[in-house]
């Protein structure tokens, strides 16, 4: 298992939501829509993106699902580089149209670029919040 420096924000228990995320994508990214992507077979939810279009468009065409990085303005193939990508599944669309979930099969082992003490790859929601101090408790140590 390599090193890996400690990350505050994607390791710690402190609180730390980004609530001005979606002003963010609403003035680098205008035409996406968020997805959230669950397991096809344990129904956890893995993680929550955007697409485009022309992502959503690939991940049909492709099989592969295909995201847009809001972040860096490109298409996202979760973990092309790793190999742990997504096939996809099902697509459902919520009643207004303006969200997705789509279930998956993950191709390889990982799922999120964090892993447990063990090396182990987990979902990219393996903290709860502690009502009682509001606190991240990990769920996957």
């Amino acid at each position: 298992m390599e090193d890996k420096t400690f990350n505050a924000l994607e390791e710690g228990r402190e609180l730390q939501l980004d609530f001005s995320k979606i002003s963010k994508v609403a003035q680098a990214c205008r035409d996406v829509i968020p997805v959230a992507v669950q397991d096809i077979t344990t129904k956890e939810v893995i993680l929550i993106a955007y697409t485009n279009r022309e992502a959503l468009e690939l991940t049909v065409k492709t099989g592969i699902v295909t995201f847009w990085s809001t972040s860096r303005n490109e298409f996202w193939i979760k973990g092309k580089t790793s190999g742990n990508t997504y096939a996809i599944r099902n697509i459902f669309v919520n009643c207004e149209q303006n969200s997705l979930v789509y279930q998956v099969q993950a191709k390889a082992q990982g799922i999120c670029h964090t892993s447990n003490k063990a090396g182990k790859a987990r979902n990219c929601y393996y903290r709860k919040l502690n009502f009682s101090d509001l606190s991240l408790e990990n769920l996957d140590p």
